[in-house]
């Protein structure tokens, strides 16, 4: 692509999943006041993220990246920031010390709002509104004031999402983080299952790394009190994201500081698309959900859009195909990038081609077929030769019966319990903690091999 490039470049193109306000006006004076806020996110901060890709993606790391399918305004509160938080900390502790593998760690956090969605409209009992998008954009309840796009929304958006990064910060850099502290980051309603067990056995072998190293005179690392912890969202309303790119004043390069990471989902990743033309610009590590319609010569035209200089730590490729898909749609678009020789971090996001639809009339997932698709994209990569670099993944801290099966065996019946989601079902920290075990097995097998 050699059009030239600048941060309202995408509003020339076609794009796709936007809401339609009814007040222009009113979306012009809030998108101005967005853009005389402070930034959420520093260039200095992405540029070590996509240092940090970079070792991914060279087989030197693993990534993790997990949390909410949407933020919500009405449970916004630290517990719940914390308790996704710890969960993340269990699940990269177990990889690290498992697998012998540092763990990059990314939360869908301080911004993951909008949601893209298969219809514009919704239809109960014969009424038919505009589709809830996020909190960010309209309201969840189905009448038609909450409906209606509303360009307030995003500046509270924005203050949400300033709130939850002050408070990760401090979780990351407090203290909170430090491995001393591996027992507390378990939560309370899995206090008594199974994984909980052999979490503990695992905290009782890094005490004991630690007991050695602080005799050894090593136990004020920094790296030991502390850790690096990431945001990142969909970067689907673009008159947000626009509202936040800064001129780097040290390298001159473009960042969207609304977050650390952006991501382009499967329905808005068209070649000629807005979404496409804005992420090419700015020098944020970015990710490509990919589909099963992905074809090879389209994945090869969009990574070169989206990295022409074959960074390594540049894009991230989110795999997100079903378990009964990959092994047919995977191997060809692996082949198709090793023999261009492009460089991309490949990561697995196991949710989104198995959501179903329960006989109670719940939105779930079969646990049992999340798992399958993490060991299929797992064996794919090793069958073609090629590093499986991250787990992609909506899950929350919160004790959620939002997908079925597990170690304690949610069953249909039992999804109407506790089930919080305001969009997509997620996996609680039993089921996080399960597939991480999983995954940390697998990693140290094919580290070793």
């Amino acid at each position: 692509m050699t059009t030239a490039w600048s941060p309202s470049s995408w509003r020339s193109k076609p794009i796709q999943q936007q809401p339609e306000y009814p007040d222009a006006d009113h979306l012009g004076r809030v998108e101005r006041t967005l853009a005389g806020l402070p930034p959420l996110v520093f260039a200095g901060e992405a540029r070590e993220l996509r240092r940090q890709f970079a070792e991914v993606t060279q087989g030197r790391a693993f990534l993790l990246q997990g949390g909410d399918c949407a933020e919500s305004f009405a449970e916004f509160s630290a517990t719940k920031i914390r308790d996704t938080f710890k969960v993340l900390l269990q699940m990269a502790i177990v990889m690290t010390f498992a697998a012998g593998c540092p763990v990059v760690k990314v939360g869908r956090m301080a911004g993951q709002f909008a949601k893209p969605r298969s219809a514009g409209d919704e239809t109960i009992d014969g009424v038919t509104l505009p589709a809830y998008r996020g909190d960010i954009v309209n309201g969840i309840g189905f009448d038609e004031k909450s409906r209606v796009p509303d360009p307030e929304r995003l500046l509270q958006a924005y203050h949400q999402s300033t709130a939850s990064l002050n408070l990760l910060r401090a979780f990351a850099q407090g203290g909170f983080a430090d491995l001393h502290q591996v027992h507390q980051w378990n939560l309370d309603f899995i206090a008594n299952s199974l994984l909980a067990e052999k979490y503990h056995q695992l905290g009782a072998r890094i005490d004991e790394t630690l007991r050695f190293m602080r005799a050894c005179g090593l136990s004020d690392a920094p790296q030991l009190r502390e850790t690096s912890f990431f945001t990142a969202h969909e970067a689907l309303l673009l008159n947000y994201e626009e509202a936040f790119v800064r001129q780097d004043s040290l390298t001159g390069g473009w960042y969207d500081c609304s977050a650390h990471m952006l991501w382009i989902g499967d329905r808005t990743r068209q070649l000629d698309g807005a979404h496409v033309e804005f992420l090419r610009g700015v020098g944020n590590p970015i990710g490509v959900k990919v589909g099963p319609s992905m074809d090879s010569e389209e994945l090869i035209r969009l990574i070169d859009i989206l990295n022409p200089r074959n960074d390594p730590g540049r894009l991230n490729l989110i795999v997100r195909m079903g378990a009964d898909k990959v092994e047919a749609g995977l191997p060809r678009l692996i082949r198709a990038v090793q023999q261009e020789g492009r460089q991309v971090l490949w990561s697995c996001d196991p949710m989104h081609g198995n959501t179903m639809k329960a006989s109670s009339g719940y939105k779930t997932r079969d646990f049992e077929r999340v798992l399958a698709e993490v060991r299929q994209f797992f064996d794919v990569h090793r069958a073609e030769g090629s590093y499986p670099g991250g787990i992609h993944i909506e899950m929350t801290g919160q004790n959620v019966t939002e997908c079925i099966g597990g170690s304690r065996a949610i069953t249909e019946a039992g999804l109407s319990d506790r089930y919080h989601t305001h969009c997509d079902p997620r996996l609680n920290a039993d089921q996080s903690l399960e597939m991480a075990f999983m995954i940390a097995e697998t990693l140290k097998q094919l580290r070793q091999n």
